[in-house]
């Protein structure tokens, strides 16, 4: 561990070496991460450069401070990064798509069922949708994937928990954790009249207006005063 937190110091200072070391260390890392997201429709090898623009991030983002183990850090961010990238590449409207089509093929199954009073040929059901036999088979079969994903586990549970939920449940809980500890920290970097703005507006939900009067200064300057440490947060974490 201090092997690492040395090479990321080496890294700040702008050591390539250094920061190409903490790749290199840490690739079994990403394509840990990469094989979570197996199946779905990108290539692994494609996946592995997004989760290590992720590492890569972490690297520049991460705060020698931060009593929290290099790899804790970087495990959410290189997630997140797979992440956006599955959805900004459209990922999340094919699998729509494909649920669509299955939900298609389903009722016309159905129908056919009735009005023949048999089981529908892969042709039959084909014709009736408008698609060719390969669109009907496809769509069979990554509709039960992504139905089975959104199913409730347990019918008796009234939270209605999906497996999608438990997949994702475990990285969310994790990335939330880490959230919490940053933001923790950059409050802790805030004086005592910033800090009970951001502590009243956020943590006690209290209006520009409430926090004004407990403050003893107008509204307009509560929101100046907002907008301006706000943006000294984010600059820190960009």
């Amino acid at each position: 561990m201090e092997e690492t937190m040395e090479l990321i110091k080496r890294a700040h200072q702008g050591d390539k070496e250094a920061r190409d070391q903490l790749v290199l260390d840490n690739s079994g890392l990403v394509w840990s991460i990469v094989r979570r997201f197996q199946g779905r429709g990108c290539e692994m090898e494609d996946l592995f450069q997004i989760g290590t623009i992720g590492l890569l991030k972490a690297i520049d983002k991460f705060d020698l401070a931060y009593e929290v183990r290099f790899s804790t850090y970087a495990v959410p961010m290189i997630t997140g990064e797979i992440k956006r990238f599955l959805r900004d590449d459209g990922m999340i409207k094919v699998s729509r798509s494909i649920k669509e089509m299955a939900m298609r093929v389903k009722t016309v199954r159905e129908s056919l069922c009735f009005s023949m009073g048999r089981e529908p040929t892969l042709e039959e059901i084909a014709a009736a949708v408008g698609a060719s036999k390969e669109e009907v088979a496809a769509s069979i079969e990554a509709g039960a994937e992504v139905e089975s994903l959104y199913k409730t586990i347990n019918q008796n549970d009234e939270n209605g928990l999906c497996l999608l939920d438990k997949i994702v449940d475990q990285d969310e809980r994790q990335e939330k954790l880490l959230n919490h500890m940053v933001l923790e920290k950059l409050i802790g970097q805030l004086g005592e009249k910033e800090k009970e703005i951001i502590v009243r507006r956020y943590y006690h939900n209290q209006t520009q207006t409430q926090v004004a009067n407990a403050l003893d200064i107008s509204q307009v300057q509560v929101s100046r005063l907002e907008k301006k440490i706000l943006k000294s947060m984010r600059e820190k974490i960009v």
